[in-house]
């Protein structure tokens, strides 16, 4: 049985993506582990799903600010990582803080391990990234990809992206979708808020943060108090304060806390329409695919997108939702309008369609045949 060491530089807390393949490759028959680091409260041991979690040391980083002491820590963190993980076969690296980590393995330690990378964004181009970090970090990709013997990414634009600018082969497309779940409507929000029977009810869910056009959306449903629209924030994040001042003084807004991943389609099921916001602010944001978008369609409910082009192709392609014309509030307020036009008999036939092709288990197939690829 081979051992997998599935790596992720967080204390795995909610991690969808790295459950999911980590309980397929399980089911498999792989020994699968996921390493991840410490912090307070949680436990350095479990048992998920068939797999296990180890949580290494690691100190709290909410005591140490400095970017020195950070820097140290992540450095005993990532040599402690390598040597436990030395006697893996293959390594599983989410993105590319964990791959430098494969590289001291497989350079120092073991020349036969096998090493995987999943760039959960496009790792060179993420919001925020500039100046010398974003030089260091480009360095660091072009140096170490070389060492991976599969590349995974998100996209299907951000793999083009590397085989440019790497010349290697084209990378698996791994899309965090949940899995396929037939859906028994909820009206959990309604029951929760008080909300009227003749109101719509669009969904924001997933991470409250900046770059995921919040501001956005807080103001286009300013500007539709007195319509039959109400937008219900569930989530998490740096902008949830936010958002909760928002929901006491407008009347048509509604903040939720995030909900465990079991009974989160439960929630989204309550919606009438999702909405999917994305600053095109860099090229990691202009090339996504986020979660949330595939959760809207596999609880059955349309979707609003930003005006980017990996989610415009699936969103117009199927004709499952609509796309913003422009990422602005007026964009977006005319999605609102057409969005509560549209022929929802029609609407669900295609969303059927698109829950048979966009789910976790044809996703974990891709997986599974890369795998067993790497291990011939």
């Amino acid at each position: 049985m081979k051992k997998v060491a599935n790596i992720v530089f967080n204390s795995f807390v909610n991690d969808s993506r790295v459950i999911k393949e980590s309980a397929s490759l399980a089911k498999s028959g792989y020994e699968v582990e996921v390493i991840a680091h410490g912090d307070a409260g949680l436990a350095k041991k479990e048992l998920l799903d068939g797999f296990k979690v180890t949580r290494l040391n690691y100190l709290d980083r909410k005591v140490t600010t400095s970017k020195k002491d950070k820097l140290k820590m992540y450095v005993s963190w990532m040599q402690e990582v390598a040597t436990y993980v030395k006697e893996f076969d293959i390594l599983h690296c989410n993105d590319l803080n964990t791959l430098q980590i494969a590289f001291i393995v497989k350079r120092f330690y073991n020349k036969d391990v096998k090493i995987v990378y999943d760039a959960h964004e496009y790792e060179t181009e993420t919001n925020g990234l500039h100046g010398v970090q974003k030089t260091l970090v480009k360095f660091l990709e072009r140096s170490l990809i070389k060492y991976a013997d599969k590349v995974i990414c998100v996209s299907d634009a951000i793999a083009n992206e590397y085989v440019k600018l790497y010349n290697i082969e084209k990378p698996a497309l791994i899309l965090n979708t949940p899995p396929y779940k037939e859906i028994e409507k909820k009206d959990i929000f309604r029951d929760i808020f008080n909300i009227e029977k003749d109101k719509r009810i669009f969904l924001y869910q997933g991470s409250i943060s900046k770059g995921r056009g919040v501001e956005v959306v807080v103001e286009s449903f300013q500007r539709l108090q007195n319509t039959n629209a109400v937008i219900v924030f569930m989530g998490y994040g740096e902008m949830e304060t936010y958002i909760k001042e928002i929901a006491k003084k407008e009347s048509n807004i509604y903040f939720h806390p995030a909900v465990s991943p079991d009974i989160l389609l439960e929630y989204t099921s309550s919606a009438d329409f999702g909405i999917a916001t994305i600053e095109d602010s860099c090229l990691s944001y202009r090339y996504c695919l986020p979660n949330k978008m595939f959760e809207y369609m596999m609880a059955e409910i349309p979707v609003i997108v930003s005006n980017l082009p990996e989610m415009k192709r699936i969103v117009r392609g199927y004709e499952v939702g609509v796309v913003a014309k422009t990422n602005s509030f007026q964009g977006l307020q005319e999605a609102i309008t057409e969005a509560l036009k549209l022929d929802k008999v029609k609407l669900f036939k295609n969303i059927q369609k698109v829950k048979e092709i966009y789910n976790w288990q044809e996703q974990e197939k891709v997986l599974i045949s890369l795998y067993k690829d790497i291990c011939k």
